[in-house]
């Protein structure tokens, strides 16, 4: 576990999901934490399972600048300084394509995914520049391949990870170091959330898709929000002192190629294109084998 003691964190969307896990997590490993979320029955919650010399709860709405000031501000106030920034607050967004796109729904998936990121870290700097900081920024495997989420939130969170890279160029002069993480299939209520489902529903829906989605990549399991959180932890610690700029893959694998490349059982497109079935090849496979050893 990477160590974090004496160090004061600011998490947004941290009352379920990623940013829970990365509450629990960094608590764990010795870190205070101002936790943000628009979910303040959930965020109130947590200052009781912590207590609050630990952890203090912030109502913050990460597309509302003021709030999202507030939350780093927060930090020094409550335990005397600001060494960590999450920024991982965030909704699957709108779903439409490029040809049928909700302009509104485009600007406030760009406001929620992207600005906030921006915004987040520009509130931070001057409680790390004197001495230097870590700060995380939630992007998504969706930021280096189709397919995976919709448009609007595939370009926000590549803007992340590209922000992440030039961010961490211009704010090395005062030591902060910036990272993304590029999470794949993780079980979170974000699925259901972006399908417009009640939260308690959403949450349960996040269970079932721990259950049923393991066949999706080479790992064979989903992923966990305790997942993501490790990799936070570590680039939040001083054993990742040397890294800065990174974009960080924790997907189970899921972008190191097309489903064939590590599943057996799936067919090549281009034997698919001829017309050979997996069986097939198989055949032709060991056909050959037999021949090179006659």
């Amino acid at each position: 576990m990477a160590d974090l003691k004496g160090k004061v964190a600011v998490i947004t969307g941290a009352a379920s999901g990623i940013g829970l896990a990365g509450v629990e997590t960094f608590i764990a490993a010795g870190a205070k934490v101002i936790a943000g979320d628009i979910q303040d029955e959930k965020g109130r919650a947590l200052e009781t399972r912590f207590g609050k010399d630990k952890l203090r709860f912030v109502h913050c709405d990460v597309t509302n600048m003021d709030e999202l000031k507030a939350i780093m501000d927060a930090a020094p106030a409550a335990f005397g300084s600001l060494d960590i920034v999450w920024n991982n607050a965030g909704h699957g967004g709108t779903p439409t394509s490029v040809e049928e796109l909700d302009l509104d729904g485009f600007d406030a998936t760009i406001n929620l995914l992207l600005k906030q990121v921006f915004a987040g870290t520009k509130f931070a700097i001057p409680h790390m520049k004197a001495k230097g900081g870590s700060i995380i920024n939630t992007s998504s495997i969706s930021a280096v391949s189709a397919g995976y989420a919709p448009i609007t939130y595939s370009v926000a969170k590549k803007g992340v990870a590209h922000f992440s890279k030039l961010a961490a160029a211009e704010l090395s002069k005062y030591k902060i170091r910036v990272n993304a993480i590029l999470p794949g299939f993780i079980a979170t209520s974000i699925f259901g959330a972006s399908l417009g489902l009640p939260r308690e529903v959403a949450d349960q829906m996040a269970e079932m898709l721990a259950q049923a989605g393991g066949k999706m990549q080479p790992i064979g399991r989903v992923g966990r929000g305790s997942d993501i959180a490790e990799m936070a932890a570590f680039l939040a610690s001083d054993a990742a002192g040397f890294i800065t700029g990174g974009e960080f893959l924790v997907d189970g694998g899921m972008t190191v190629g097309p489903r064939h490349s590590w599943d057996e059982t799936a067919a090549s497109p281009v034997l698919e294109s001829l017309g050979i079935s997996p069986e097939q090849a198989e055949q032709m496979r060991l056909a050959q084998q037999a021949a090179a050893k006659g």
